[in-house]
């Protein structure tokens, strides 16, 4: 991997998982020590970063991690039902039935995750992640999948920002098991109205939950 990627790929990982908060300072020379390479594929790094909205130039600071808000919130979920709900139901005629049948039944089993054996939740949300990607890979749609992989860097921050609440990850579960069986029934009215519902819960409960860092 070229050190610019490599800088790119720690950056944005540190970023998404709040190890470098809003407001952090990203100073060339700092971070090409910490990350062990040279200042210039840092700068490349950051220019990425800065295109993706995970960073900003803040006048004579440099760059700095950007900020997520209560109204950048209700923007993102604006944006998010509008994609997700189309690409539900172009899986729903588009996509391949015995996958998202396996999907939905591995889902209806997620809550069996949700145990203290995984405080960090992977095996769960590595679960929806896969149906993150069995819906990308259906839609047959590149710009419509590069969209929603763009805004998805987004709400894994925004995730950290809401209490990690047991009860609403199971509700979560079920969601998403709903939305899988609707696009294995070909139904893409219910997939799209599944989602919406999935999303309005969601929305719901980091604002009721949102804690500022």
């Amino acid at each position: 991997m070229r050190a610019s990627e490599r800088a790119y790929a720690a950056l944005r990982e540190d970023i998404i998982e709040w190890r470098l908060a809003p407001g952090t300072v990203l100073a060339e020379v700092e971070q090409s020590e910490r990350l062990g390479v040279s200042r210039t594929p840092v700068r490349e790094a950051l220019g990425r970063l800065s295109a993706e909205g995970l960073t900003r130039a803040a006048g004579g600071r440099g760059v700095v991690v950007t900020d997520i808000s209560l109204e950048d919130i209700d923007e993102l979920f604006e944006l998010r039902e509008t994609l997700e709900g189309k690409a539900a139901a172009l899986a729903a005629v588009r996509g391949e039935r015995p996958v998202f049948e396996q999907l939905h039944a591995e889902l209806l089993r997620a809550p069996e995750m949700l145990n203290d054996s995984d405080p960090s939740r992977h095996d769960y949300y590595a679960l929806v992640g896969r149906l993150d990607e069995a819906i990308d890979a259906a839609i047959s749609n590149s710009y419509l999948a590069q969209a929603m992989r763009a805004l998805r860097v987004h709400l894994v921050r925004v995730r950290r920002l809401a209490a990690d609440d047991t009860g609403r990850l199971q509700a979560a579960a079920a969601e998403h098991a709903a939305i899988a069986e609707a696009i294995a029934a070909g139904n893409p009215r219910l997939a799209e109205a599944a989602t919406t519902v999935h999303l309005h819960r969601s929305l719901s409960h980091v604002k009721a939950t949102h804690t500022p860092h």
